[in-house]
């Protein structure tokens, strides 16, 4: 292998002095290509269509997932300036791509099954699970496509090693062939080895930084929910304990506690 390796540094160095160095860079890479054999070339249109498949999935996701967070800073605020729930189920569909809006019209869906939106839930843990499916199910969908990004990334090196490993058995099979160790017996073999390789890993590093850098920012969205539905529910009990038809405690001259009236609250 160390034999390979200066035998292709020793061929790059000649390309190198008869040509200017971008110009030498650039006509030695397409000559490679285009000298490639089919194993070499197959695993080269491969990585091709999986880079060109893991930057769609990469750009269509921050795309999607930059318009679901200014659309959530937008519904957080109208709701946090409404005092009604009614009001905020009006114009929750204005902010649709914010997964918020999901756990919202869930709780806000089950409050209305349980006492028609009035008074205190009479089952607060029915809300709190309606929450967590709501916020379930938005995560899935803005994971769709993220396992063929990971594969991508996982798999990439592997196949630009293939290539490397056939590259390599085609020049010691040119070096055979020949009859004695000439650079034109193995530089063809040496060529597709390292043009694979480098390919297999242009393919894999953006992949593995776009996985990265997506599953942090779905990690942000899953901790966002949980505190907007938290927010919700307590939003909803604090109604229902300031709400105007809330009964006075009896007035009482002795020490001992007074019995708390229910609380109730209506939106």
């Amino acid at each position: 292998m160390v034999w390979t390796l200066a035998l292709a540094l020793h061929f790059l160095q000649e390309d190198a002095a008869s040509a200017p160095p971008v110009a030498a860079s650039t006509s030695a890479i397409g000559e490679m290509i285009h000298n490639s054999g089919p194993v070499a070339f197959t695993v080269l249109v491969l990585l091709l269509l999986a880079s060109i498949f893991s930057w769609t999935i990469m750009l269509s996701k921050w795309s999607s997932f930059r318009r679901a967070q200014v659309q959530g800073q937008r519904f957080v605020r109208a709701f946090r300036k409404s005092s009604r729930l009614s009001e905020v189920a009006a114009v929750a569909d204005q902010f649709r791509p914010s997964p918020l809006v999901a756990v919202f019209n869930e709780i806000h869906d089950e409050y209305q099954r349980q006492n028609g939106g009035r008074g205190l839930p009479r089952n607060p843990v029915a809300l709190e699970r309606a929450a967590q499916t709501a916020s379930s199910e938005a995560l899935t969908a803005m994971e769709s496509r993220m396992t063929w990004l990971a594969t991508i990334a996982a798999i990439a090196p592997f196949i630009g090693l293939f290539g490397t490993v056939w590259g390599i058995i085609d020049a010691f099979h040119g070096l055979g062939t020949a009859g004695a160790a000439t650079l034109r017996a193995v530089a063809p073999g040496i060529s597709e080895a390292l043009i694979t390789t480098a390919a297999g890993l242009v393919v894999a590093i953006p992949a593995v930084i776009g996985y990265n850098q997506l599953t942090a920012r779905l990690r942000e969205f899953g901790s966002r929910m949980d505190d907007f539905g938290r927010e919700l529910l307590n939003a909803i009990e604090n109604a229902a304990m300031l709400s105007p038809n809330q009964p006075q405690p009896p007035t009482t001259t002795t020490y001992a506690p007074a019995e708390e009236p229910p609380r109730r609250r209506a939106f």
